[in-house]
Formats: C-alpha cells, sequence, structure tokens
C-alpha cells in the first residue's frame, strides 16, 4: 500500500508494477490503485539495444534482461524496491480454447467472490485439457494459460450477469481462455528472473489493451480492437455482452520500417526513426548506408510507404473478418505505437468496408477511470503497458512450481490444480504410471535372434511430500511428487509351437528351384518335440523344415543372407556405409530368414542396389543438392542448386553414378547461400517481352520481392510490368 495525493486528497492506494516487453521497446509503468480508479504514477520506455524480439518472441534473453534491470533501477530509485511484476505476451503463437464448468449450489445459497473465482478457473483448466487433447498439437507440446475472458455467467442454465450473492440449484461459467507454447512463457519467466523480478501475473496483449478500452458494458457492440506493435497485431473481438475470439497477425509497425529501409537503403534503427519524423509533415533527413544524405518529404515518404500500408491493413482486416465469422465489426479501435502510421485507419476502413469514422485511434483519452501524472503525454502506446496492469489486476493468471521427480514443473495456479495435472506438465506418460514389464526371454532359432516380451506391471506409487497420494489429490506450490514403481509383471514363456506354425512337409519353389522341407526340431542340440518349453537363451534349430534359412542351407544358397561390408573413401577418409541386404519375396510380400514356408510358395530374390553418389553424400550427413518447385508466370520451375562438387575414382561426377565397394570419392563444398528469385531464370526459357516497360516488380505470392531475396518450395513468382 502506498500513499499519494492527487487534486489535494491523501489517498490509500495499492501499487501495480508491469511490464510491456515488446519488440522495438520496452515500457515499464508504475500504477497506483484505489477503489477501481487507477493513477499512471510513473512510466519509462527504453528501445532495445539491438533487435532482440521478433514478432513478439524473446530472442535474446540476455539483451531483454538489461532492459528490463535498466528500467526496474530507474523506478526502484523514485518508488522503493520492486519485487514482482505483471506482463503480457503478444499472441504470434496463440491458442484459443473454450471451457464450461458447473456445480451444485443448492446447499450454499450464497456464491462468494472466491467461489466465482473457483468456478472461473476450473474453466480454464477444462478449456486446457481440451486443447491439449485436441489434434491440432503435438502431444510432447505443453501450452501455458496466459489469460481468459468470461464469454456467460448461467444460474439454472439461464444467462445471468453476475453470479455474486445468488441462489439457486446450479451455476456455470463459460470462458474462452487463451494458451502461449511453454517456450514464449519460459523466455519471459528466465528474462524476468535475470532482472532480479518475479512474474506476479500473466496476460495477454490484447486482453490487457480491452480491459481498459472496452468495459462490459459495451461489449454488447460487435466491435474489434487491435493493438498494433512493432512486430504483431493482436486482437480481440467483442459481441454479444462478451468477447467471443482472439487473433494475431505477424505483421506490425516493423513492416513499415522495412518498407522505408529498402527502398531507401537505410540501416533499419535509422529508417525507424523516419518512421516517426513522417507524422511531423516536414522534411525527413536521411542517411542510407552508403552515407549519402537526402531531405525527403514527409508526403514523398507517405507514398513510398502505401504498399506496406496497405499489406498490413488487409492482413488484419481479413485476420478480424476470419475471426468475426466472415463479416466486419460495427467499429474498429486502433492501439499501440503502430497505429500513429499515417493512413493506416483509412485503409483498414477500406478492406473492412466501414465508413472511415468507424475505425479510429483510441488513446488514454478514452479512458474515464485513469489520471496520468503531468510529466506523462498520453498516447495510444501506453493503452496496453497500463492495460497489461489492471487485467493482472482484475482476471490475474498466478503460477505455481512443484517438482516431480526432482524435476521443477510451472503450472498456472488454479486451486483445483491435482498431482495429474502436474504428471501431464512433467510429460509423464500413462505407461510411466505402471511398474516394468516381466523379463523377456531371448531366444535363437536357427541363428536369428527372438524377443519374447514379459507382461505388463502394476500401476506405480505415487507420493505428495512424502504420504501415498492419488492422481487426483490436490496440490499447492512447492510441493513435491514423486513416483515409486510398481510391481513388476511376470518373465515370458513360451513353447515351441507358440514360435512355429505346425509343421508339415512342405513343397516350395526358391529361386527357381523345387525344394522339399522336413521338420527337424532341436533345442540346444537335444531333439525336442513341438511343445517343448522353451528357456532363457536357449539355441532352437529347425533343420529341414519350413524357414527361408533352412531351405538355402538345404540348396547351399545360405551366402545369400550374407552381408558384406561396403566400405568406401570419402575425402580421404574411410567411410562404411550402411548395410545394404537383399530382401526376399512371396509374390510382392518380403519376408526374412526365419519366415515360415508356406506349401507352394515360390520365392524370390532382389539384390540391394548400389548407391549413387549422392546418397552417399546424404548418408554421412552431407547434402549434394538443394531442390524446389515453384511456379515463375503461372510455369512450374525445378529449380536443382548443387552444394557439393564430386569426384568419383578422380573423375568429376554428376552425383547419379553408382558406388561400389573401394571406390574414392571426394565432396567439395559449394556455394551454401540459399536459393534466390534470380536463380529461376537458369531453368525457365524466359525473355523479355517486346517492347516491354522499364518499369516492373518482382512478385513472391503476391507480395514485392527483390532479385537477391530468399524464396521457398511452392512460392507464386511473377514478373510484372507497370
Amino acid at each position: 500500500m502506498n500513499i499519494y495525493r492527487q487534486k489535494g486528497w491523501i489517498i490509500l492506494a495499492t501499487t501495480l508494477f508491469a511490464l510491456d516487453i515488446g519488440t522495438r521497446s520496452v515500457v515499464g509503468i508504475i500504477l497506483k490503485e484505489n477503489g477501481g480508479t487507477y493513477h499512471v504514477a510513473d512510466l519509462i520506455s527504453i528501445e532495445h539495444k539491438e533487435r532482440s524480439m521478433i514478432d513478439g518472441q524473446i530472442h535474446n534473453i540476455l539483451s531483454v534482461a538489461n532492459v528490463i534491470s535498466e528500467i526496474k533501477e530507474k523506478l526502484e530509485e523514485k518508488h522503493g524496491p520492486l519485487k514482482r511484476v505483471s506482463v503480457a505476451a503478444a499472441g504470434r503463437a496463440l491458442k484459443t480454447a473454450e471451457g464450461t464448468m458447473a456445480v451444485d449450489i443448492s446447499e450454499h445459497s450464497l456464491i462468494l467472490t472466491e467461489d466465482v473465482n473457483r468456478l472461473e478457473l476450473a474453466a480454464v483448466q477444462q478449456a486446457q485439457q481440451k486443447l491439449l487433447s485436441s489434434d491440432s498439437i503435438s502431444k510432447e507440446e505443453y501450452y501455458y494459460c496466459v489469460g481468459y475472458s468470461v464469454l456467460h455467467y448461467k444460474l439454472e442454465g439461464e444467462e445471468i450477469g453476475s453470479l455474486i450473492d445468488q441462489a439457486g440449484r446450479s451455476a456455470s461459467v463459460d470462458v474462452i481462455a487463451t494458451f502461449l507454447p511453454r517456450v514464449v512463457v519460459e523466455s519471459l519467466l528466465s528474462a524476468l528472473k535475470r532482472a532480479g523480478l518475479e512474474m506476479e501475473a500473466l496476460t495477454l496483449e490484447p486482453i490487457a489493451a480491452i480491459n481498459v478500452l472496452i468495459p462490459p458494458s459495451m461489449r454488447r457492440l460487435n466491435v474489434a480492437l487491435v493493438d498494433i506493435g512493432a512486430g504483431t497485431s493482436d486482437i480481440a473481438i467483442t459481441d454479444n455482452n462478451t468477447v467471443v475470439a482472439y487473433g494475431m497477425v505477424p505483421l506490425a509497425g516493423d513492416e513499415i520500417t522495412e518498407e522505408l529501409s529498402n527502398h531507401y537503403l537505410l540501416d533499419f534503427p535509422l529508417a525507424e526513426n523516419a518512421k516517426r519524423n513522417i507524422s511531423t509533415g516536414n522534411d525527413i533527413v536521411l542517411t542510407d548506408i552508403l552515407g549519402f544524405e537526402q531531405h525527403v518529404p514527409a508526403d514523398e515518404v507517405t507514398i513510398i510507404i502505401k504498399p506496406a500500408v496497405e499489406r498490413l491493413a488487409k492482413s488484419i482486416a481479413d485476420e478480424i473478418k476470419q475471426l468475426n465469422n466472415g463479416q466486419a465489426p460495427k467499429a474498429v479501435m486502433v492501439v499501440g505505437g503502430g497505429s500513429l502510421t499515417p493512413g493506416l485507419t483509412r485503409e483498414l476502413s477500406i478492406c473492412l468496408g466501414l465508413p472511415e469514422n468507424r475505425v479510429g485511434i483510441r488513446g488514454l483519452d478514452a479512458l474515464t477511470e485513469i489520471t496520468l501524472e503531468p510529466s506523462i503525454i498520453s498516447s495510444p502506446e501506453l493503452v496496453t503497458p497500463i492495460g497489461i496492469a489492471i487485467a493482472a489486476r482484475r482476471a490475474p493468471i498466478h503460477y505455481m512450481s512443484v517438482t516431480v521427480n526432482n524435476k521443477t514443473i510451472r503450472l498456472f495456479e488454479l486451486k483445483e490444480m491435482t498431482v495429474s495435472d502436474a504428471l501431464l506438465a512433467a510429460n509423464i506418460t500413462s505407461r510411466q504410471l505402471y511398474g516394468m514389464p516381466g523379463l523377456g526371454m531371448s531366444i535363437t532359432v536357427n541363428g536369428n535372434d527372438i524377443l519374447i516380451p514379459g507382461e505388463h506391471g502394476t500401476p506405480s506409487i505415487v507420493h505428495l511430500n512424502g504420504n501415498i497420494a492419488s492422481t487426483k489429490d490436490r496440490i499447492k506450490d512447492t510441493d513435491e511428487i514423486e513416483l515409486l514403481p510398481g510391481q513388476d509383471g511376470a518373465n515370458a514363456s513360451a513353447t515351441i509351437r507358440d514360435l512355429l506354425e505346425e509343421t508339415v512337409t512342405i513343397h516350395a519353389t526358391i529361386l527357381g528351384q523345387a525344394v522339399t522341407l522336413e521338420p527337424d526340431i532341436t533345442v540346444n542340440g537335444i531333439s525336442q518335440s513341438i511343445d517343448a518349453s522353451v528357456q532363457d537363451r536357449d539355441k532352437i534349430t529347425i533343420s529341414q523344415t519350413r524357414t527361408l534359412a533352412a531351405a538355402l542351407a538345404k540348396t547351399n544358397q545360405s551366402k545369400l543372407l550374407e552381408v558384406e561390408a561396403f566400405t568406401v573413401t570419402v575425402n580421404q577418409k574411410s567411410v562404411t556405409l550402411k548395410k545394404r541386404h537383399s530382401e526376399f519375396f512371396v509374390g510382392t510380400m518380403s519376408i526374412r530368414p526365419s519366415y515360415v514356408i508356406k506349401d507352394r510358395d515360390i520365392i524370390t530374390l532382389q539384390k540391394p542396389p548400389l548407391p549413387s553418389a549422392n546418397e552417399v553424400a546424404l548418408e554421412i550427413g552431407k547434402k549434394a543438392f538443394d531442390e524446389m518447385t515453384v511456379t515463375f508466370n503461372d510455369e512450374e520451375i525445378t529449380i536443382h542448386k548443387p552444394r557439393l562438387s564430386i569426384r568419383l575414382n578422380g573423375q568429376v561426377a554428376i552425383g547419379t553414378e553408382s558406388v561400389r565397394p573401394g571406390d574414392k570419392l571426394d565432396f567439395i563444398s559449394l556455394d551454401e547461400s540459399p536459393i534466390v528469385f534470380s536463380d529461376i531464370f537458369a531453368f525457365t526459357d524466359y525473355s523479355l517481352p517486346e517492347n516491354s516497360s522499364t518499369h516492373y516488380q518482382l512478385l513472391r505470392n503476391g507480395s514485392q520481392i527483390g532479385f537477391n531475396e530468399q524464396i521457398f518450395g511452392g512460392d507464386a513468382l511473377e514478373i510484372i510490368f507497370t
């Protein structure tokens, strides 16, 4: 609690510390909260020293942590020690899921705030389980919850504004929860830890902005809120008194900066500074990478960035319509530093088919319950950092840490969290919840090893803080969970009959030769019946029987089962390549030496082909060439770019030549640069059209590209003349 003076009154307030860790800069804010009103007591913004954030994802934790530390130290000089902070994550890899939870309230007529909070968090947990069980993510991934919004409160199945103090038989809540991959959240946690801070709460940037700009009373309207930063544009949609969708576009202010950088040959920081000066209306001084200085009118720069502005507006509009059931909302609010881009709101209104006055930039002037220190200038850039602190206050997502088998696991803190949730987060599979299977048996049949597995084990024992627990037991912060293995399963057992079918005299054709096979079984050299039990490490011989190995021995062709070493010399070093087996077939079915031949089987042989030089390169971890297929002016073209120069036994080779044992190969690495637009002309007969204009554009998938920019398989490339 802190005391501060405002308009002559002494006010007792709660201090909130929040960070907006953006692609271009980090904003630290001190917010004082008292009775639902907020006062911005301090705000510091520091730009990254390098491009350590890309599209909302931390790429250089050390660099970001240094900026956070600098902000923390400056704020602590005025406001005392700061230990905990609320942060928000961009929605670059955002996943959303809806969850529902209902409870029986017939035995207690009053629902308290804590009861509603528990109900909401249980619904969030149900949404997480739904996400993890879906096909949209792999089972190895884990997603953290970074925020949620309530869709509906229901009493007796009917929607209601609030459940506080309500009475009835059942109450329920529907939520839409947002999740981010572990790597996004963990990078935030690591950066904060290096700066000496603990994460108090985590939210999502569109949730943060919507908490301050669109109160619940306005959410009956179909409105889109767009937070345009440097690397991402985060979107939230409201309708029918709730937040109905969240989304993200991986384009934002950097798209405009890169357009200026490419056009005027500017270093990125200089291009960023030029972009910010457009709104002044004065001539902009530009110094390109060659050191030449030029004065460019702001109007000219506005024309240069217009294509990038149109691309950004179209991407945002397309995502808004997709989130809003294919149609434009009634209005769009735009916040964030990227919202100040000249012409962006007008282009957005055109793409959405809305009047210009229905797409507007919203700043702090729209907030009635927030005041600023006189030294802080109101700007749309401040909406998100203020919203982060408020969102963390109103709908916080806290985290707990537990250990599972001495491994630290972080979970978002639901009061209903159980041992099974911790095991799920620790990637412990159901197979690990049971004892080890019984010992298997390894036996040899005609020289071929066969493994017979044992039975499955019994369930493992779970200890919670040293006490026996079930997977449904509740857990709390700092709990320790240990899995003790259960009883092992029974050891394997089998008879010879289990291994083979009943044997009879077989007439077959093997490699064109007629063969008659008679059964004769021995175990460790002693004749045995087919029902004799086998033991571990028994050596079973079936001679003159119907296995392929025995049949080949009968026809003196056992050498076909042997695998010769395949050794070559690569760059003056001896290399043994993978073994290449001959393959036997019955019809089109591949068979092994232990295959039991059936009456009238016809067995054929296919010898392995010699490897090519390209295949040898690939086997030792080298890539002889890169190949991709694109379309160029609607013509499909395959680009083949060599990565190695190959010599086989001293002769230049193209890579498709066969390599024999003892051959000498030399691989010389060539240019490893990526395939770029200009490479296509080596694989097409394209020529300039007659009387073509000298002005042209190179397009990739409809977007402008340079001759030396990288292309990818499946790209649609064009040259158009203007």
